[in-house]
């Protein structure tokens, strides 16, 4: 199936997000509250983690597999990646909109982060991972990607105790729009 890439990132652009409901009918969402995972020094990450990170037994790519991602963020018993989306996921990543940030240990996915770059804003859509530690570390070594390359914002749209632990806070709407506005204004490469 044919998916026009230029009206889905238009919906992601104006604020909205795609999901599938119980029986997989996809549709878009808009939500009062966003949440975000600070890019400046309210990030933060459990101190556990940091052996993870200095023991530099990770290595991060971008896009090496990124089917394998998708599929690992959806193999859940309730997800709300059908089919289709995973679909319109790799239409928007052959179309250069979305990205797989990944963890690796060895020649072994080790965990990931799916998401959409838009100027300056990156949307992360679902993460998994196959080896403990594995999407946390991607979470760290994402949010130095998107600091260096000098993205606005990382939506991650619906608050969780795992982004939490982050510092993931939310904003309402009308100051998400705002935000929204100057990201699409930015200019900013992902790879």
């Amino acid at each position: 199936m044919e998916y026009d890439v230029f009206a889905i990132i238009q919906g992601y652009a104006q604020g909205y997000f795609l999901m599938a409901d119980e029986v997989n009918g996809l549709g878009w969402y808009a939500s009062r509250d966003r949440t975000l995972i600070p890019l400046d020094d309210r990030f933060r990450y459990p101190k556990s983690l940091r052996r993870a990170l200095n023991a530099g037994r990770f290595t991060v790519a971008i896009n090496r597999n990124f089917k394998a991602v998708v599929a690992g963020c959806a193999n859940r018993e309730k997800t709300w990646l059908s089919e289709e989306l995973q679909e319109i996921y790799l239409a928007l990543y052959q179309a250069g909109w979305a990205y797989s940030f990944e963890t690796w240990l060895g020649d072994e996915l080790a965990g990931g982060i799916l998401g959409i770059a838009i100027g300056g804003m990156f949307i992360g859509e679902s993460m998994f991972y196959r080896i403990p530690e594995g999407s946390k570390v991607a979470m760290v070594k994402l949010v130095e990607r998107l600091r260096s390359r000098s993205f606005i914002f990382f939506d991650a749209q619906m608050m969780n105790p795992h982004l939490e632990r982050f510092g993931a806070y939310c904003i309402e709407d009308e100051e998400y729009q705002v935000l929204l506005k100057q990201a699409l204004q930015r200019r900013c490469s992902f790879e």
